[in-house]
């Protein structure tokens, strides 16, 4: 199999997946929906009760501290549901005709990981037009930098999904367990809290969870205030896809 005949297998996969994601209109609402209530609603009541306990933000409100961790949070639904996909494919059996056809399992797997990470990038695009209106400054200039960083997390979430996607056979047991991991992986992520002074076990759970690399490198783009570092946060993001990447490969040539 030549290169240019993977690499347009691996466009045609990716393709599909942002064709199916604009005609669900629902999914589009829905996705947003969710992290606005946090953004609004959670955040107002919370950030009048951390104001009156006189919690200091970094110079920031609440609000303004919890954007990046709202945005983070859409890129975590949406590119770990985007593998579900998969479970769907598998039911109609196009899954089986993808896996026969003329092209690598690698590019079938790049493809769908590609695929839900910009179908994640787009929903956390269309989030960052909330950001006037709590007060986060967002320039021109930054957006590339923003849009990479939004891109890198949901690559390797999507990437990471994709090992449960192509490992289990139901969507009820695909959504049991995303829920069981989700939640955890995003309250332990310091969205909506700081992580300064945790110690014990749940220090240890926060610094293996991609999700505060993540958090904490769109925290520090958007509002200057990092905790581990923009060069550690690419770091841990980048060696996390690229395991998960590899993963994901390797299960999907071991699929039938």
């Amino acid at each position: 199999m030549n290169i240019a005949h993977n690499a347009k297998g691996v466009y045609t996969i990716w393709l599909r997946e942002l064709k199916r994601f604009w005609r669900d209109r629902s999914r589009i609402l829905g996705s947003i929906a969710q992290p606005t209530l946090f953004l609004f609603i959670l955040g107002t009541g919370l950030g009048y009760t951390f104001k009156r306990g006189g919690v200091d933000f970094g110079g920031s409100n609440f609000n303004q501290f919890i954007f990046p961790g709202i945005v983070a949070m859409s890129l975590l639904f949406t590119s770990t549901f985007s593998a579900m996909s998969i479970i769907w494919d598998r039911e109609f059996g196009f899954l089986k005709e993808i896996l026969v056809a003329p092209i690598s399992r690698t590019s079938v797997a790049i493809g769908k990981a590609l695929g839900g990470a910009t179908v994640a990038m787009i929903q956390g695009t269309i989030l960052l037009l909330f950001a006037p209106l709590v007060g986060v400054k967002i320039g021109i200039l930054m957006l590339p930098l923003i849009w990479a960083s939004m891109f890198l997390i949901a690559f390797s979430l999507t990437s990471f999904a994709i090992i449960f996607g192509i490992s289990i056979r139901s969507t009820e047991g695909f959504q049991m367990i995303m829920n069981f991991m989700l939640m955890p992986m995003f309250l332990l992520s310091g969205a909506l809290y700081k992580l300064d002074n945790l110690g014990g076990w749940i220090e240890v759970i926060v610094r293996i969870n991609p999700l505060t690399y993540g958090v904490d490198l769109l925290r520090g783009l958007m509002l200057n205030d990092t905790i581990y570092g923009l060069t550690t946060d690419i770091a841990f993001l980048s060696i996390f896809g690229a395991v998960s990447l590899v993963i994901a490969v390797f299960a999907f040539k071991r699929s039938d």
